[in-house]
């Protein structure tokens, strides 16, 4: 609705992971760069932990994106809140591309599972399974489930396993993963993602402007930018929220500019929405 008002080809911040958006801030791309290192060197498991809204899923996005043709398939799993056996048959399906019957067994899940593994290391590929909100595989049986599946066709892949485990999650996976030792002991990467701080959060805005087709026009001034640091706490998210409706009511009120003024009046209105 505002695009052209402000002469941009498409909204700038919008709350989706597209790769052309995606800003290469030292904290996202040095813990894209140590997972996709992980990966490639066909470690067994990584984790990623955050903020909700700090920017996870648009590194496992990148790392999808980037990752050479061998390592396949790449897989995502969204709702990883299920029994042990559910929680196999899901990953198989997953894995595989296929769907079982519904009253599959759980042996015949990871025979099917174990026989995909050998296949895809035969072709020369290692798969990557990508399990988001991963802070909520609190049963002990979960992740014991998936440290198991790591030992599938190990010692035929002549690595650490057939395929790598990356975990996605708010800071408290840290410690549901250390409640499991032996998959602990398995994790070959850490990242702790940390907000991003007054001068990362203007190049950030600055680049999905850019992206989105603004030219040489300061749409938001320095004092906005600030602002939009403070209010967010450095979040893209809250970042992407907060200006996107800046920009709107910009638009509505003929502003030339958006000042620090308008990102405070926004941002109460999502205050006063939100209590």
């Amino acid at each position: 609705m505002y695009e052209s008002y402000w002469n941009l080809n498409e909204r700038p911040f919008e709350n989706w992971s597209d790769p052309r958006f995606y800003y290469p801030s030292e904290i996202h791309q040095t813990a894209l760069l140590k997972v996709r290192y992980a990966v490639e060197n066909r470690r067994a498991a990584v984790a990623i932990c955050g903020d909700s809204g700090i920017g996870k899923s648009l590194i496992v996005d990148a790392l999808a994106a980037q990752l050479p043709d061998p390592f396949a398939p790449v897989a995502k799993l969204a709702f990883p809140q299920l029994a042990g056996s559910e929680l196999l048959g899901y990953v198989t399906d997953e894995l595989t591309g296929t769907t079982g019957p519904n009253d599959e067994t759980s042996r015949t899940s990871l025979r099917r599972l174990d026989d995909f593994f050998a296949d895809n290391v035969d072709a020369g590929r290692h798969a990557v399974l990508i399990v988001d909100e991963a802070h909520l595989l609190t049963a002990p049986e979960q992740l014991e489930t998936l440290r198991l599946l790591l030992n599938l066709q190990r010692e035929q892949a002549q690595a650490e396993a057939a395929w790598t485990l990356v975990l996605v999650g708010h800071a408290t996976l840290l410690s549901v993963i250390e409640r499991n030792r032996a998959l602990d002991e398995r994790m070959s990467v850490k990242c702790m993602l940390s907000r991003m701080n007054s001068e990362q959060t203007a190049a950030y805005i600055q680049h999905r402007l850019q992206a989105a087709g603004c030219e040489n026009h300061p749409i938001f001034s320095a004092e906005a930018i600030e602002t939009l640091y403070v209010r967010s706490g450095g979040i893209p998210r809250r970042i992407n929220r907060l200006a996107d409706l800046a920009l709107m009511v910009g638009y509505a009120e003929e502003l030339e500019q958006i000042d620090a003024a308008h990102i405070d009046g926004v941002h109460q209105e999502l205050v006063t929405i939100a209590a």
